[in-house]
């Protein structure tokens, strides 16, 4: 339905700095010329009457949409909820389509394939992601009937669905991303494996395996087990199931794809298996569903309910309130989306699936002053969780009262035991909250902070240091808050080793790298406990981490009845680059590399920078291979021949050093700082000569948190294609923090 008009005295909302990027960029509605038709006020304004709206279809409704438009505006510009990001775009406008994930079958005819590639693109254009299994496909090499030919098999077509999603990418609010899985027992489980082994391969899909208890027994045992041919049934080879799992580990060590799902633990948990078994997930893994459903989603900020008061430090009655809101709201956006498939909308209005989740977590423990990695943290997250699953059930009760169950009901689990009836299949989910996060202020999802502090690129080149509220009120308490300590948080992003700050701080401010593995997945099945689908979360690990290690950490997540999981071996992604088949030959052919001078690529592609010198303006010309500073050319005007010779000189030995393979930190190291006989003032400091413009140029694009920049291992870290920040991967993707770009959508 369409937006109320809206009052002239309603609250404005308060947004961040960081929000406001955000919001402009990839939010508000924007006319032909670009320029934005809303403000942050009318732009939820529209997202909340819009969904209210929707209360004038239901006689027996305890709200008038008058009324519920404004509870669920206040909701939202409070920041204690805030729905999927196509909901924030789309409410209220011509396009309407509100859901986040969805899950397309693909058949084993070209017919059915290729529609696929169709819904996608259509998906993809209205702002959704998708997934997809490839399990049905027969294996490469096998007979095709209707024609005597020869069947080119799963990774073939991943590579269609990919190149498809490649060209329609930019047709919607933002970028498509996908979901690929296979079935640990088909034929080509090995292919699929190393599918993603080059860097930039599939750049468009995250791949999983759907392991089976069968498999994982095997595993156990030491034991082989059989592939099948999913069109024949027939047993085609059988493997050691040991070996596969240990190439599993070995690609995750490498990029960290592919991730593992447990398909017979998601379909026990399916609430209505007589409409068919759960082949796929989306693309962050978090949402499983059946083909052709689509699951839309929200998250509750728990920051917001710190209540200091409290007993226990939290206001549960405030908390109650809003799940049955944000319950309310979400399946409400069921019947104001407008879905992209007629199959969709069937299955949506069948089941009416919705994912509450939360977000905020690290934020929360911090005012209670509760390590992350604690038992008191596990046992507090399933309290949450369980009271979250609990209200959004008793919510979804009291709306089938007063609009019916899901249609699905009858034929459901829940009647088979007497539960309900209720009005949405599943309530709970745990959602990736990249962008959602950084508008409401808080932490994303239930991971802990990738960093206490960063620093933010503002106008002509300054650098704004921006430390987590909750520590700098900390630091401020015990009298440790300075100037000099915030910009080296911000360099470090951690605490940890601080030994001068409040022991008790530093047990309690801890960010991922600071938390060991397996208090990730302790965390990540607390919160999968009392969750209908699936729990966003990555195990980050320091680059320093085994093999062995992520064996350890997928075994454990089996054992502790996680649904799947996702690792990231920090900076393993950009050591792919080289990689032609076994990731150790890749490191091996690097550090070959680096003892010789590199080949100059025919094209190469770069910037050019200028810079104000005591001696005139330098054009500082940076050229790139596989995001790395590979050359540098030096130019300086209104100089004599002599300036001009210097400058070339340094040009040319600095690109000897890079493509030579020393690291740009090293480059920096040596050249930044050198004197010359005419500095000069600038809002970037003071500039001491022509080597230093050179190093600072260097250090501010690959050094700073503003360029594609190196951990203090020298580690390649990938950067924001939008606004060249650093990248972090957690919820099972790439984020920034910046500008709230997403490579999943």
């Amino acid at each position: 339905m369409k937006p109320s008009k809206m009052p002239s005295d309603l609250v404005e909302p308060i947004i961040s700095d960081n929000a406001k990027i955000v919001l402009e960029k990839r939010y508000l509605r924007k006319g032909t010329d670009g320029q934005p038709l809303e403000d942050f006020r009318t732009m939820f304004w529209r997202v909340a009457s819009s969904i209210a709206n929707e209360e004038k279809k239901y006689k027996k409704s305890r709200y008038k949409a008058d009324e519920l438009t404004h509870l669920f505006y206040r909701m939202m510009i409070d920041y204690k909820f805030l729905p999927n990001s196509p909901t924030l775009m789309n409410a209220g406008t011509e396009l309407g389509q509100l859901a986040a994930c969805f899950v397309l079958p693909v058949g084993d005819s070209m017919e059915e394939i290729f529609d696929a590639i169709k819904y996608a693109a259509l998906i993809h254009k209205s702002g959704g992601g998708t997934g997809f299994s490839f399990s049905r496909l027969r294996p490469r090499d096998s007979r095709v009937g209707s024609t005597g030919g020869i069947a080119s098999g799963p990774i073939s077509f991943l590579k269609i669905f990919n190149t498809a999603t490649e060209q329609v990418k930019q047709g919607g609010t933002r970028r498509g991303a996908n979901m690929g899985i296979l079935r640990v027992d088909h034929p080509n489980i090995i292919d699929f494996i190393k599918a993603k082994e080059r860097d930039g391969d599939l750049n468009n899909f995250n791949l999983s395996v759907a392991l089976t208890e069968k498999f994982m027994q095997a595993v156990e045992n030491d034991e082989q087990y059989s592939l099948l041919a999913p069109h024949t049934g027939e047993e085609k080879d059988k493997l050691r199931a040991k070996e596969v799992f240990s190439l599993l580990v070995q690609k995750a060590w490498e990029s960290g794809d592919p991730g593992i799902i447990f398909l017979d633990r998601v379909n026990r948990d399916n609430p209505t298996p007589e409409q068919g078994e759960m082949e796929s997930t989306n693309p962050c893994g978090e949402q499983p569903l059946l083909p052709y459903e689509a699951c839309n989603l929200g998250s509750v900020n728990l920051d917001k309910f710190f209540a200091r008061e409290s007993a226990d430090g939290i206001d549960w009655e405030g908390l109650k309130e809003t799940i049955h809101l944000s319950t309310r709201f979400l399946d409400n956006v069921i019947d104001s989306s407008r879905y992209p498939l007629d199959q969709i909308t069937e299955m949506v209005h069948k089941n009416r699936k919705i994912g509450l989740g939360v977000m905020g977590w690290a934020d929360l423990l911090f005012q209670l002053e509760i390590p992350y990695d604690s038992h008191q943290a596990l046992n507090l997250a399933e309290k949450i969780m369980e009271f979250v699953h609990k209200e959004s059930k008793s919510a979804s009760k009291i709306l089938a009262a007063e609009r019916g169950p899901f249609p699905a009901f009858d034929q459901s689990v829940y009647a088979r035991q007497n539960y309900g009836p209720y009005r949405n299949a599943t309530t709970t989910t745990i959602a990736p909250t990249g962008t959602l996060s950084i508008i409401a202020g808080c932490s994303s999802g239930v991971e802990p902070l990738f960093a206490l502090s960063f620093v933010r690129q503002v106008m002509d080149g300054e650098r704004m240091v921006e430390v987590n509220p909750h520590l700098e009120e900390a630091l401020k308490r015990t009298q440790s808050h300075s100037l000099k300590l915030m910009e080296e948080i911000s360099q470090k992003g951690s605490i940890k080793t601080m030994e001068f700050l409040d022991e008790e701080i530093r047990e309690v401010f801890v960010t991922s790298m600071d938390i060991a593995p397996e208090y990730h997945l302790k965390m990540q099945a607390a919160f999968q406990k009392f969750t209908d689908n699936a729990v966003s979360k990555t195990v980050n690990l320091p680059h320093s981490a085994t093999k062995e290690d992520i064996w350890s950490i997928y075994w454990m997540a089996y054992e502790l009845g996680c649904k799947g999981v996702t690792v990231y071996r920090d900076g393993s992604k950009s050591s792919q680059v080289l990689c032609t088949g076994d990731g150790e030959k890749a490191r091996e052919k690097e550090q070959q590399g680096r003892m010789s001078v590199r080949e100059r690529p025919d094209v190469v592609y770069g910037f050019t920078q200028k810079v104000r010198t005591g001696l005139g303006e330098l054009y500082l010309t940076v050229n790139e291979v596989d995001g790395k500073p590979f050359e540098v050319f030096a130019t300086i005007g209104r100089s004599g021949r002599s300036i001009t010779a210097k400058a070339e000189a340094i040009g040319r030995l600095v690109s000897l050093a890079l493509r030579s393979g020393i690291d740009v930190r090293d480059v920096v190291k040596q050249i930044k700082g050198i004197g010359g006989e005419h500095p000069v003032f600038q809002k970037k400091g003071l500039l001491l000569s022509i080597p230093d413009a050179v190093g600072w140029v260097l250090e501010n694009r690959y050094l700073q948190e503003g360029g594609a920049s190196t951990d203090y291992m020298g580690l390649q870290r990938p950067t924001c294609p939008d606004c060249a920040r650093e990248l972090i991967f957690q919820e099972g993707c790439f984020v920034c923090r910046a500008c709230g770009y997403t490579k999943c959508g």
